[in-house]
């Protein structure tokens, strides 16, 4: 039996914006956003409950990138590794290589800029629900020409110093020794040219690779 209609998460902070995107998803015909998340922690956590009553799981995420607890990308990892039928769909202001290169590595279905128009978003969706990649042309190509140097857990040990955790902290969150967390950092710093753990952090999100 065909499903006529398209149920839609939308994952975004900023209040107005998820509900002027839920808003006009929801006045387009076949479409009905079924959950609307302030951050990745918030979807998860409905994913979670949504998979144990068997019931209300949405046909694709429609995702921010940089949000507080849990960011887009992060969110992307556990749908795949949880959820890998439902296509997730990066929608940003930030047309950043290093974003895009880690969400196609992440098996993003699309990477949506707020600018479109809604027909846009529409027609974009439509097409991953039928099994296609929608990611423009010169931004997929900006991304395989970006090269980034940090390895998964030294992102991780600059991610929690940038929200301001101590080493032990980190190392706590981590179930790593402190030590190796300050090696992590220290390997961050001098890929990145860096000065500081700050700075490091800084050159990081600015290249979409934090």
């Amino acid at each position: 039996m065909i499903q006529n209609t398209t149920q839609v998460m939308v994952v975004e902070d900023q209040m107005l914006v998820l509900g002027a995107i839920s808003a006009l998803l929801n006045m387009e015909d076949n479409y009905t956003v079924i959950a609307q998340c302030k951050d990745g922690l918030e979807a998860i956590g409905y994913l979670e409950q949504a998979t144990e009553a068997g019931v209300g799981l949405p046909d694709v995420i429609l995702t921010d990138i940089e949000m507080p607890n849990i960011t887009g990308l992060q969110l992307a990892e556990y749908s795949a590794a949880n959820h890998s039928s439902i296509p997730v769909v990066i929608m940003t202001t930030f047309a950043r290589a290093g974003y895009i290169k880690r969400a196609i590595d992440l098996g993003v279905k699309g990477f949506i800029l707020k600018e479109q128009p809604t027909e846009y978003l529409v027609a974009s969706i439509e097409k991953i629900i039928a099994g296609q990649r929608v990611i423009d042309a010169e931004l997929a190509l900006s991304a395989l020409d970006s090269h980034d140097p940090l390895s998964e857990k030294e992102r991780k040990a600059l991610k929690l110093a940038s929200d301001g955790l101590k080493t032990a902290e980190i190392a706590s969150r981590l179930f790593l020794s402190e030590g190796t967390v300050r090696n992590y950092l220290s390997e961050a710093i001098a890929k990145l040219n860096a000065t500081n753990r700050a700075d490091a952090a800084r050159i990081a999100r600015q290249k979409g690779w934090l």
